[in-house]
């Protein structure tokens, strides 16, 4: 079902960029262009709201503008560190979340806005995601819901979630292409400079692809590692760098990463390819070799599983020397 109706909802220490995003996404006029306008509006419990900058913005409508809202959004908003007051608004704001699924609308959510959806319990046995760096407390707090911080965005049903800042913009193409179709959504993405489609997902974004313990004994083998990546290591041949059997040194690489050798030696060696990518014009063979890669094919299997996208487009994502539009200065 088409949307016509948004309503954009302005909570407590709301974030003024997201909040700018849900407007540019539905609330700027593109007639010229060939778009339908939608009638979007923000709305608020009170008169004035405090933004997480500090200054404060006067919404022209109340709560009850939304109820045969469309399309509900929550941007995201300031969550202080011990939780407290940080659900999102009131219980009139989740009321209104919650009434919005039960009569059929849909409700979205652009970063952090997330928490407001699953402290209205509409995350529950769904999926859904947020920006990487909160995924795991939103998984922590809300069990049943299936949080995937790998992915721009989901739409699971009525609750659509979105992950950090542009993702946000990447949903609204989504809706707008649902809507209207592809070329109309095209229009609107050249009129905000950005691409239609965006290829991989958060993974990309992380600069740290595994998560590990500070290693104790091992510490100095590790560091060494970092440097002697393009060459083959085997368990018995790490072990014995080290003065221990196979099955001795396994058991306490385990106990001081927290995962195996080869994990530990593959998520390495792509965190230094991304790298590589990033930085340097080496065809994509030389960076397999010079990662430790037995095959340009075995960078692109082990890149493409951790990182979510290829490494050409990788590479075209974030090198700027290179890129139309953007000039660089030494």
């Amino acid at each position: 079902m088409p949307i016509h109706k948004v309503a954009v909802v302005a909570v407590p220490g709301v974030q003024p960029f997201e909040l700018g995003i849900a407007w540019e996404g539905f609330g700027i006029d593109r007639s010229d262009e060939g778009i339908p306008n939608y009638d979007c509006s923000l709305v608020s419990e009170t008169e004035q709201v405090t933004t997480a900058a500090g200054w404060t913005i006067a919404t022209p409508y109340r709560l009850d503008h939304a109820a045969d809202a469309d399309l509900v959004i929550v941007p995201a908003y300031h969550r202080p560190a011990d939780g407290g007051a940080g659900t999102g608004g009131s219980q009139a704001v989740l009321g209104l979340l919650r009434d919005t699924v039960r009569r059929g609308a849909q409700v979205m959510s652009l970063c952090s806005g997330a928490f407001a959806l699953g402290a209205a319990g509409l995350l529950d046995g769904r999926d859904c995601t947020t920006h990487w760096r909160y995924a795991a407390e939103l998984a922590a707090l809300h069990p049943l819901a299936r949080v995937d911080p790998n992915v721009l965005f989901v739409c699971d049903g009525p609750v659509l979630t979105s992950a950090g800042t542009a993702a946000g913009l990447d949903l609204c193409l989504h809706l707008i292409r649902a809507d209207h179709g592809e070329e109309k959504a095209r229009r609107a993405a050249r009129r905000m400079v950005m691409p239609p489609h965006r290829d991989g997902g958060q993974a990309q974004y992380v600069d740290v692809p595994i998560r590990s313990r500070p290693a104790d004994t091992l510490a100095p083998l590790l560091e060494e590692l970092l440097d002697l990546l393009a060459q083959e290591h085997t368990i018995e041949s790490l072990a014995t760098r080290c003065s221990m059997s196979p099955r001795t040194f396994a058991r306490r690489f385990r106990d001081e990463t927290g995962t195996t050798p080869h994990l530990w030696l593959t998520h390495q060696r792509v965190l230094l390819a991304r790298r590589m990518l990033e930085s340097g014009d080496e065809p994509v063979d030389t960076v397999a070799d010079r990662c430790g890669f037995s095959t340009t094919a075995m960078l692109r299997h082990h890149f493409g599983r951790i990182v979510g996208t290829s490494p050409a487009s990788y590479r075209r994502s974030f090198r700027t020397h290179d890129v139309p539009g953007v000039r660089a200065h030494a």
